[in-house]
């Protein structure tokens, strides 16, 4: 299957957003393909992603909290391997864009649909140890997620400051917070971001620059919650 131009160039983002040229762009193609398109598609190759996925995460925290015991360590990787955290990827990294789906998927939305973007990246994770070994794809996972491992905050349970945030906000029957890109500089590793966390009907709007636009929507939502916290303080949990 020859993608057309527009695919063609979707596809080449990917592979820039997931570090790794692939010699067999086929694999690629079929990691993004849904069983509505094709009956060659990316389901076997989620069941390869989701084994890589959970191996290169449990090694990060591993490695991240020696401290803590097995269960704690569990409830780490729970609240990072799952459909929303790989969608919030996958959206980040524009996957929809390179799906390959069906005529009833693409008018449905499958393109941003959740289990579909999930999906698609377990099996790019595979995709990419079919290209060039196991090495290569724990490579891959670990620069996607490096930054969600260092947010991590075992005080919530794991949870980073977006979610955090997020959970606090509905409890209090808020709206969610809407983070923009303010400013783009650069490129690669030199890259900067300026990002803004907006809670909307509360009036509270700050900003925060990093080197990537997750981190940057991260260190904002820690600002956000700080304000809330302030402002609605919180009971804790006993």
């Amino acid at each position: 299957m020859k993608p057309n131009p527009i695919k063609a160039r979707a596809l080449q983002q990917i592979q820039q957003q997931l570090g790794h040229t692939f010699a067999s762009t086929a694999l690629l193609i079929q990691a993004l393909t849904h069983r509505s398109h094709s009956a060659k598609n990316n389901e076997r190759f989620e069941f390869v992603g989701d084994s890589i996925l959970n191996y290169t995460i449990a090694k990060m925290l591993f490695d991240a909290f020696p401290k803590l015991s097995e269960g704690e360590l569990s409830r780490l990787r729970a609240n990072l391997v799952n459909e929303s955290v790989l969608a919030e990827l996958a959206r980040e990294m524009n996957v929809g864009e390179a799906l390959f789906l069906g005529t009833g998927e693409l008018k449905s939305g499958g393109f941003d649909r959740a289990s579909i973007l999930a999906d698609a990246m377990e099996a790019m994770f595979a995709a990419v140890s079919f290209d060039a070994g196991f090495a290569a794809a724990e490579q891959v996972v670990c620069r996607l997620f490096a930054g969600r491992v260092k947010a991590v905050d075992f005080k919530n349970q794991g949870k980073d400051n977006k979610t955090v945030l997020q959970e606090a906000l509905q409890s209090l029957r808020f709206a969610l917070p809407k983070y923009r890109i303010e400013k783009q500089t650069g490129e690669g590793t030199d890259a900067r971001f300026e990002v803004s966390c907006d809670l909307g009907e509360l009036g509270f709007i700050c900003t925060a620059e990093a080197g990537s636009r997750k981190a940057a929507e991260q260190e904002t939502a820690k600002e956000a919650m700080a304000w809330l916290q302030q402002k609605y303080p919180l009971k804790k949990k006993k």
